[in-house]
Formats: structure tokens, sequence, C-alpha cells
């Protein structure tokens, strides 16, 4: 039983915390590929995976018992403009699970995919049905999060097509593409000609990052094929993360918040896009660029699960916003 502190603290526990399974989950699937190419002995990716499902598992029991103890907080987040964005951050990290469990245990990964894609789908339509019938969104409350629900779908072929769901996998990546170019342009609208984004969401800006690079993913395992499309959505990731990274000094004076896990799972992907230009090109130049990504990814990952237990053990998360 939790005590009375601890329960009020649970009321206020976001759905954004599963961006740490995504974080964990999305670098080990980076290792993996860089084992494999540069064939590492240590095995860097298992250990990796092992602490991503420990996370997941943890954060599900957490969240089922916020849900069972206090309802109408998580009814709350999903009539938030902004955390409802967050939900299907949980069916992403069961497709994340599978996807890096998919040359290791093809039966569970199969499992995970599955009930992982269906929830996906659940989430998409319902965050859409908010999207489009709402009463309470201004344009303050869009920022790069809102990829995560319907370009988030772009995700499910990278296991899907190998797991034998071919056309259901083309069915979720024309969803996400479709989306991505959507919001894309909605998004570098309120970016450019509104309010800059409050302090607390400027880390999602790297979420901008992710369509393109995991899209690249996604449609190198429904072709094979590395054509102009696919150098498109490569060096459109690449060139995103080099905007990103120029901008350097103005993220390094931010606050901490949950929303820094924004920084891990876009730069796991674009090392992994980066690592297949490599694998298919045999060009250096993408050998070195996805290991100073790699490298970088695992070092931010690595001290954001630092400053994360830092902030719960003071005390900081889970707590009213302010």
């Amino acid at each position: 039983m939790l005590q009375p502190n601890e329960e009020s603290r649970l009321k206020y526990f976001p759905v954004s915390f599963f961006a740490v399974v995504m974080g964990l989950t999305g670098v080990s699937i980076a290792w993996q590929k860089a084992e494999s190419i540069f064939q590492i002995g240590i095995a860097i990716s298992a250990g990796l995976l092992l602490l991503a499902a420990a996370s997941f598992v943890v954060l599900l029991v957490l969240y089922a018992y916020k849900l069972v103890q206090h309802r109408q907080a998580v009814l709350g987040e999903l009539n938030h403009p902004i955390q409802i964005n967050f939900f299907p951050t949980i069916s992403i990290s069961l497709i994340l699970l599978a996807t890096a469990l998919l040359h290791s245990a093809p039966g569970p990964a199969g499992a995970l995919w599955a009930a992982g894609a269906s929830l996906h789908l659940v989430l998409t339509l319902y965050v859409l049905n908010v999207w489009i019938h709402h009463q309470h969104f201004d344009v303050q409350h869009l920022n790069p999060a809102w990829f995560i629900p319907a370009v988030g779908n772009v995700l499910l072929p990278i296991a899907g097509a190998p797991l034998g769901y071919v056309e259901l996998s083309w069915f979720f990546f024309s969803i996400g593409m479709l989306f991505w170019i959507v919001l894309f342009a909605i998004i570098f609208n309120r970016v450019l000609f509104h309010h800059p984004l409050p302090e607390r969401l400027m880390p999602t800006l790297f979420i901008l990052i992710a369509p393109p690079a995991v899209g690249f993913l996604a449609y190198m395992q429904l072709t094979g094929e590395l054509d102009a499309f696919a150098r498109v959505l490569y060096y459109g990731a690449l060139f995103l993360t080099l905007l990103l990274v120029t901008q350097i000094n103005r993220f390094l004076r931010i606050k901490f918040y949950l929303s820094w896990w924004a920084y891990s799972f876009p730069l796991a992907a674009v090392s992994i896009a980066t690592l297949i230009m490599y694998e298919r090109t045999g060009e250096p130049i993408f050998a070195a660029i996805g290991w100073i990504l790699l490298n970088s990814v695992t070092l931010i990952v690595g001290y954001l699960l630092y400053r994360t237990a830092v902030e719960v053990g003071d005390r900081k998360i889970c707590v009213p916003a302010v």
C-alpha cells in the first residue's frame, strides 16, 4: 500500500513518463544496429533493453494504479490539450519493445506488436476525434508532441513488415506520413508566427526529427530500396538535427523538466538511420556521424536517467503544475 503522501503524488503521475521507455528502447535498438554492423562483442543493447522493459512494467503498474485510485485525474489528462497527446507513448512503447525483440524473440515480439498496433490505432482515432470536435484548444497548445498520436503510426512497419504484416504496415505508414505533412506545416506556422513555445515545451522541438528519421527506417523495411524518397527522408532528418544542434546553448539554459526526454528518442532514430546509410552506402562519413550521434544520445540518456532520479527523489516530479 502507498502512504498518504505517495497517494497524493500518484495523482499527479503524468502519462508523459512513458517517454522514458521510448528513449531507452530507441537507444537500445540503435546499439543493436551498431553491434551488428561493427561486430561489437559487448551487448550494450541487451542491458538497455532490460532497463527499458523493466521501466515499462513499473510505469504501467503505477499508471494503472493511478487509474483505479484517481480516475478523474486520468480523465483530466485525456481532456487536456497537451497531455492527451502523450497517451500513445504507451502503445509506442509496446511497438518499440517489439522492434527491439524482433530478432532475439520473434514470438513475444509479434504479440507485443499486435497489442501495440491495436492500442495505437484506437488512441489515434480517439485523439483525432478530440482534435476535430474540440472546444477548448488554442494555438498556444500546439507543439511538436502533437506528432505522437497520428505520426507515431509510421513506427509500425519497422517490425510489422518483417513479422509479415506488409499491407497493414503500409496502412500505418500512410497514416503517419499523411499527418506528418499536415502537422509539420501547422507547427511551423505556430513557431514562426505566434508566441515562442514555453520553456517547459522547448525540448519537444527535437520531436521534429523523429518523423523523417523513423519514416526512413519504415520505408526501408517496406521497400528495401535506398531510393530518392528514402534519401529525402534521411537528409531531411539530418538537417533538422543540425538545425537543432546549432541552438544547443538555448536548450542548455532550460530548467530540467520531464519533457527533456524528448531529446532521446528522436536522436536515437536519426542515429539508427545514419548507421543504415553507412550499411547501405559504405561511405565512412556516415559511420563517423553515426558514432557521434550514437555516443551523444547514449550520454544524454544516461544524464536524463540521473536527473530524473534526482528530481523524483527531491519530490519535484509528480507534483501539481505551477
